[in-house]
């Protein structure tokens, strides 16, 4: 099968041919339709996870078909359209794994990072960890539902959203569009918050009511503007002083959720927290029973990211555009 590896950081992605693997006790074999590029791929490569195990197949927004199933595994049956997440195993005893949250899991395992992913035809998963696609849903399409619309999807709940929230949206890449697409279609009134008016147009085509540019207004000032601040900010840039400075723009008991964040600290001004019971999160993907809901989510209201599909022999281009911040729409690798 072809197949494209991380070999070390600074490396670009090498090719090369690999046998089909077999899936073990547990496991499931997927041929993959299609895989998304993450984020994530780019720091791996960059060398932001400690923990990566190198020689590693990047990617973890995997979308295919079960081709054949391992020992003990009676479910999904082979033929099962699936995809598979950021999140590839975990213990399975812990407190966090018996209670459903299993992307807390201290020895969780981390798809593409330390267990090989979906740069390749095909992948051997944990079978507890894929996640059946719902009826009529496109593979290609859904494939960064997997990780960028599960980060915005469950990031926007672990932020306690509701049909009467104002929720302010900084950033609207690939996450941040797709958290614009969910808080509206969930009943919440949104505002997108952007560094010039350029995404404007966008941003209210999404069913943003406000946009705030940057460069022209003080974000907290603005928000306070909106009948009192947002309940929450949903911070998909890679910044962590875009979040700061929006921060004290939240009504009493508003919450801060950063599910995008830069190499500085965040730093937040303890007196308007104490005083209005202000939050601040950051929001790990999420855990198999996040991503059904996800997945029924966007299906039921025809969620799907913009995206552009590429082969696999692409992938070091975008992700080299990506570093330069010049990504346009998601990329999405598809095979045959």
């Amino acid at each position: 099968m072809f197949t494209a590896v991380a070999t070390a950081v600074d490396e670009p992605l090498a090719f090369t041919e690999r046998e089909v693997p077999e899936p073990g006790q547990g496991e499931v074999l997927v041929k993959i339709i299609a895989c998304g590029v993450c984020h994530t791929d780019l720091d791996l490569l960059q060398g932001h996870w400690p923990i990566a195990r190198f020689p590693v197949v990047p990617g973890h927004e995997i979308t295919g078909v079960v081709a054949a199933a391992g020992p003990g595994v009676s479910w999904p049956e082979v033929g099962t359209s699936v995809g598979a997440q950021f999140l590839g195993d975990s213990c399975r005893r812990c407190d966090h794994c018996v209670r459903g949250e299993q992307i807390l899991c201290p020895r969780k395992r981390i798809t593409g990072i330390v267990m090989d992913g979906g740069y390749a035809e095909y992948a051997v998963l944990k079978a507890d960890f894929v996640t059946p696609l719902p009826q009529g849903l496109d593979p290609v399409a859904a494939a960064p539902l997997m990780c960028a619309g599960l980060t915005a999807f469950n990031g926007l709940r672990q932020g306690g959203i509701t049909a009467t929230s104002r929720v302010a949206v900084i950033g609207a890449g690939g996450v941040g569009s797709l958290a614009i697409r969910y808080a509206v279609a969930m009943g919440a009134r949104v505002a997108v918050i952007g560094r010039s008016d350029r995404g404007e147009a966008a941003a209210r085509e999404m069913g943003a009511e406000r946009f705030i540019a940057t460069q022209d207004s003080d974000p907290a000032e603005a928000l306070k503007a909106w009948d009192g601040g947002a309940n929450l900010i949903f911070n998909a840039a890679p910044s962590t002083s875009a979040a700061a400075a929006a921060f004290t723009g939240l009504a009493p008991d508003g919450t801060l959720v950063l599910v995008g964040y830069g190499p500085e600290p965040l730093t937040l001004p303890t007196r308007p927290m104490a005083l209005n019971r202000l939050h601040a999160m950051i929001n790990p993907s999420g855990s198999p029973h996040d991503m059904r809901d996800t997945l029924a989510f966007s299906a039921a209201h025809d969620i799907l990211p913009e995206f552009t599909s590429i082969g696999l022999r692409d992938a070091n281009a975008a992700l080299a555009a990506m570093a330069r911040g010049h990504a346009g729409k998601r990329s999405v690798i598809t095979f045959g």
